[in-house]
């Protein structure tokens, strides 16, 4: 039974990190270097991240500034930022390249909390689907006779607090993108 439950936790933890995660990839109309993470370059024939071969920084709060190891690969990050779906256009002055993020306008911050609040509801229901294959693994413990009456009851309450501990986590995490994307 134990096992059931901290299996149950470990995949609504990583439905959780998923979340914090794509949310981290969602622009606020500030700078922030995540948005790289994605993105590689051909390093001497080797796929690099740019963090690999460059320094990254925030100057400002809507500028990244990017400086290569060697001056040869600021064609090819810019290559990769224009393929990208960042939506940025890099601008290079021979040493580094640097993004410059505009303010976001009111319909676009309104669309962005849509989608956060739809990315929590996925997020929501899959906390919610992990927590109906727990018990069924529960309720087929009991029918054959790994665990008593009670200790199903049990393993189905306590995955039902971790569950709504998820589910109220989920909704502070949602509420402070979406109160950060409104922000002007």
């Amino acid at each position: 039974m134990e096992q059931v439950i901290s299996s149950a936790e470990e995949k609504m933890g990583k439905t959780l990190a998923n979340l914090e995660y794509d949310y981290s990839m969602i622009r606020a109309g500030r700078a922030n270097p995540r948005l790289l993470d994605k993105l590689s370059v051909n390093y001497y024939g080797t796929q690099s991240t740019i963090q690999q071969v460059a320094n990254i920084s925030v100057p400002e709060a809507r500028v990244i500034l990017i400086q290569p190891w060697e001056r040869s690969l600021i064609k090819d990050i810019e290559k990769a930022i224009l393929a990208s779906d960042i939506g940025i256009t890099p601008s290079n002055d021979g040493q580094a390249i640097r993004l410059v993020f505009p303010e976001l306008t009111r319909e676009r911050r309104q669309e962005l909390a849509k989608d956060i609040k739809k990315k929590a509801e996925e997020a929501k229901v899959a906390v919610r689907n992990i927590r109906r294959d727990a018990n069924e693994q529960l309720k087929k413990m009991e029918k054959n006779s790994d665990i008593t009456e009670d200790d199903h009851k049990d393993g189905e309450t306590r995955i039902q607090k971790l569950t709504d501990k998820f589910i109220k986590t989920i909704d502070d995490v949602t509420e402070k993108k979406t109160t950060e994307i409104m922000t002007v």
